[in-house]
């Protein structure tokens, strides 16, 4: 049962990671439900991985071309500093607030539920009145914009606000189209993702036990299949949908999280 539930919980992970509706706030919602034990975070922190080795294997050809070009290509150093200027908001918050968020946030899923509510009624306000996009190719995001979108991304330190929806509303604000928006949001997570999982890894290093290797493997692949299917789909849905389907989504999950606490459940 262990195994079915570590390939459940890393399809999950896989599915939710790269859309607008926390992954973290999932896997936290269906550990509690299923009684899922999960000592230090370890198992969390190592199907995490997958999803990170999914949206790096899904553009590698562009991983390479950059990394290649730096020494030569003015392209290839705009497009680094636009992700590094992108990513360094989220490093300064999350090694100034982690210990709060962890110890305070991760246990409250009153702040989850809220974090699903407010974050679907954003999403909804920033479809309706966002201001008229300008950039329609991820690439060529201007260098600030990509600092507002990281700004943006830091909000995903709280549990249920999403990584992944933090970012691309902060890329509709900052005038980028809808699928730009969704792929830059991609483009920001392999070094952002790539970072948290280093730091996560060194907290639960201790925790690490060779009995538990299977049940690891089996949710770090399960979760990065799972990514590597999502990723495609999901921009041809928001080009053409939106992100409207995934805001009244997050708010139909807060309001039955708050349901189910004003019955009695909680952890």
């Amino acid at each position: 049962m262990t195994y079915v539930l570590a390939a459940l919980l890393g399809v999950l992970q896989g599915l939710t990671e790269f859309l607008p509706v926390s992954s973290t706030a999932h896997l936290l919602i269906a550990a509690h439900l299923f009684g899922y034990e999960d000592p230090g975070g370890v198992f969390t922190v190592m199907i995490q991985l997958g999803s990170i080795f999914a949206v790096m294997w899904l553009y590698r050809r562009k991983i390479v071309t950059v990394i290649a070009g730096l020494p030569s290509d003015p392209d290839a150093r705009r497009f680094a500093l636009m992700i590094l200027v992108g990513f360094i908001p989220a490093v300064v918050a999350g090694g100034l607030l982690s210990d709060f968020i962890k110890t305070v946030l991760y246990e409250s899923p009153a702040v989850i539920a809220t974090a699903f509510v407010v974050g679907g009624i954003v999403m909804l306000a920033v479809e309706r009145r966002r201001p008229e996009p300008d950039v329609v190719d991820a690439e060529r995001t201007p260098v600030s914009r990509a600092f507002g979108v990281g700004i943006c991304q830091t909000m995903a330190l709280v549990p249920g606000v999403s990584r992944s929806g933090a970012t691309m509303v902060g890329g509709m604000l900052m005038r980028l189209d809808r699928p730009a928006a969704a792929e830059f949001s991609f483009f920001l997570a392999m070094p952002t993702m790539a970072a948290a999982f280093a730091k996560k890894l060194l907290e639960v290093k201790d925790h690490l036990a060779p009995e538990r290797a299977l049940e690891i493997t089996i949710g770090f692949v399960m979760a990065f299949v799972a990514s590597l299917v999502v990723v495609r789909p999901f921009l041809g849905f928001v080009r053409r949908s939106g992100f409207a389907p995934f805001a009244w989504y997050r708010i139909a999950i807060g309001l039955a999280l708050f349901a189910g606490m004003a019955a009695g459940w909680g952890w």
